[in-house]
């Protein structure tokens, strides 16, 4: 369903060139049924881990948004531009949905999502901002296409693994992540186009994605730890360590690492890795206009 082609990067970018659909979307969380506290199959650590990366989402998206505003005044090409364009209202749409789960997930008892997803001008973000101010402006934008190819990769797993899709979890909380799945695989390599457009290196360009490579998932596996240390009701070492195990040995980071690495290949552009089957198929299962499931969340 995926396959990877290593082509030139200046016509590879060619082949995802269409400016990405920006749709506003309302899901509608805990209704008509309350969200369980273990919105995943009653799992502890997936539960948690999926929390936590939905508290980070906002504040990561809008740093994302930035990070491509900062190079606005240098991009000529107006393909690329309406690309832009597109890329930062789905990114938008992405953070205000998830900003409404996040609300209610804080109430479920996940307190470091509240800690995660700062709001808009909080303390917080400007001390977010004023770092990113400091960063070389092309590391920024660095670290936002290597983030995108690792949301990608995510996404090509969250669509395609059947095994993965086979875990029962909230039904809408499933509709939020397959319709962030496709858009970031609608817009993978929108932040990688700019980078390059705008005289990015590779070297600059491979750096910033081993520090990810290698930081990213211990990063996650201790805010997952104390995120259970935050949760009275999760402290069972042993159904954590067995759910722990089981998450490592699932379909979620089964393969990941080395789908990942790809990209620290000289000459690598996203869209090498072929995802228009996948997307042609879930664009008619979620907006297709006789039988798509989300058509009726989607905002007129």
């Amino acid at each position: 369903m995926v396959a990877l082609h290593h082509t030139d990067s200046k016509l590879a970018s060619l082949s995802n060139s269409a400016p990405p659909k920006v749709r506003r979307m309302r899901f509608r969380f805990g209704d008509p049924e309350p969200i369980k506290k273990y919105f995943i199959e009653d799992d502890f650590v997936m539960s948690h881990l999926i929390a936590l990366l939905s508290g980070s989402f906002p504040p990561g998206e809008e740093s994302f948004i930035r990070s491509v505003r900062r190079f606005a005044g240098e991009i000529t090409d107006p393909v690329l531009k309406k690309r832009v364009a597109g890329f930062i209202g789905q990114e938008a749409v992405h953070g205000q949905q998830h900003r409404e789960l996040n609300q209610q997930l804080v109430e479920l008892g996940y307190p470091l999502v509240r800690l995660l997803a700062f709001e808009p001008d909080s303390r917080i973000e400007r001390l977010v901002v004023r770092l990113e101010n400091v960063l070389p402006r092309a590391v920024h934008l660095a670290f936002t296409a290597a983030a995108e190819h690792y949301t990608a990769t995510m996404a090509v797993k969250i669509l395609a693994d059947e095994d993965l899709r086979a875990i029962p979890g909230d039904p809408e909380i499933w509709n939020l992540l397959d319709w962030h799945a496709y858009e970031e695989l609608e817009h993978k390599s929108v932040a990688f186009d700019v980078f390059r457009a705008t005289g990015g290196s590779e070297r600059t360009r491979i750096a910033t994605m081993a520090f990810l490579y290698y930081a990213m998932i211990p990063f996650l596996t201790a805010a997952v730890l104390v995120s259970i240390a935050t949760d009275p009701a999760a402290w069972r070492p042993i159904k954590v360590a067995r759910q722990t195990i089981g998450l490592f040995r699932g379909p979620l980071l089964r393969g990941l690492m080395p789908e990942l690495r790809v990209y620290m290949k000289r000459g690598f552009h996203p869209d090498d890795v072929d995802t228009s089957a996948l997307l042609e198929q879930w664009q008619r299962q979620l907006f297709g206009t006789d039988a798509g499931s989300l058509v009726d969340r989607v905002k007129r």
